[in-house]
């Protein structure tokens, strides 16, 4: 299977690095920044390319990772060739964008998968694991956090500045706790959600909050940041259900514990080792995307799941800039 990628950026040299732990071959690369072509080329061995469409045609699968306005037409571009493509979160900026990418992918008869990174990270995966063998009961609240510094916030004419590029943090960071919990929990009928942000790039505040009410009737409750000075980077998850608790903590020596009711006592602890963490995230990704294309075992995680947190993002952004609740049709 040959791969190319599109972009030169961190993502793409992160995706690079993931498939070289596959069976695939990187072909190349076409970006328009010549600086971080001719470093991407160095850095993992493999041609660039002038244009958009002498890479495709060089290649089985286009693995997008360029800012989000421009995923619509790399993906579709892809598509009219036959290519897969595997596509870096969110899956577009508008809804009507990513529902043209997924009609257009279908009707070319190739995969859209969208590279949901925090569904292979193994506490999370561990813990939706344990979600789904009933250990801790109904699911009732989720609670999930993901606080670090803006990207690129010393380059002022960043693509990351312009919400009409990027969507902000809630769309750009928060969107991977918005598929976690829809993961975890189901489908999502309202958010209600507020924000803090400030206009000046280079000391930036963009902290949000927001609450999703589950068809279930469990509640997500989810913190983004892009506020924090850099380097700091903080996650945390927790999953409280009918019979126990799974947690995560910022910060914690263990990937998750658990804590069982017990008929005996109040709680159980069970701490799971850390040497789960030792896979890159990323190339378990990779790995999976490479089986779900050459194998076709099912994807972990579809253009639809990309598009459905897709519209909880933007659902968030709205409730934060109105002060109401939005309703999710469906």
């Amino acid at each position: 299977m040959r791969v190319g990628i599109v972009g030169s950026g961190f993502m793409a040299r992160t995706h690079a690095a993931a498939w070289a732990n596959t069976p695939a071959t990187l072909v190349g690369v076409h970006t328009l920044d010549s600086s971080g072509e001719e470093a991407f080329v160095r850095d993992f061995g493999c041609q660039a390319f002038n244009s958009l469409q002498a890479l495709i045609d060089q290649v089985d699968v286009v693995d997008v990772c360029t800012p989000t306005y421009l995923h619509m037409g790399h993906v579709i571009a892809a598509a009219h060739a036959g290519k897969h493509v595997i596509c870096e979160k969110p899956i577009a900026r508008t809804l009507e964008q990513g529902e043209e990418m997924i009609r257009i992918c279908r009707d070319a008869g190739v995969q859209l998968l969208i590279a949901h990174v925090v569904r292979f990270f193994p506490e999370y995966a561990r813990a939706k694991a344990i979600v789904d063998s009933g250990e801790i009961g109904q699911v009732a609240v989720v609670r999930l956090s993901r606080c670090g510094f803006k990207p690129a916030a010393n380059i002022p004419d960043s693509w990351f500045h312009d919400p009409e590029k990027s969507g902000g943090m809630m769309l750009d960071l928060m969107i991977h706790d918005f598929d976690y919990a829809r993961w975890v929990a189901g489908e999502v009928e309202s958010v209600y959600a507020r924000s803090a942000t400030g206009a000046n790039a280079t000391a930036p505040l963009d902290h949000g909050l927001a609450i999703l009410r589950h068809h279930n009737g469990a509640l997500s409750h989810i913190e983004g940041s892009w506020a924090y000075p850099p380097p700091l980077f903080r996650t945390a998850l927790e999953i409280a259900g009918s019979e126990g608790l799974i947690e995560h903590p910022a910060g914690n020596a263990n990937a998750i514990e658990m804590y069982l009711r017990s008929t005996e006592s109040s709680a159980q602890m069970t701490g799971l080792p850390r040497s789960s963490l030792i896979e890159d995230p990323y190339t378990l990704e990779m790995q999976h995307f490479y089986k779900v294309l050459t194998e076709g075992i099912v994807p972990r995680v579809t253009a639809e799941d990309g598009l459905a947190a897709l519209r909880i993002a933007l659902a968030a952004r709205e409730s934060a800039r109105t002060g109401n609740a939005v309703q999710l049709r469906g």
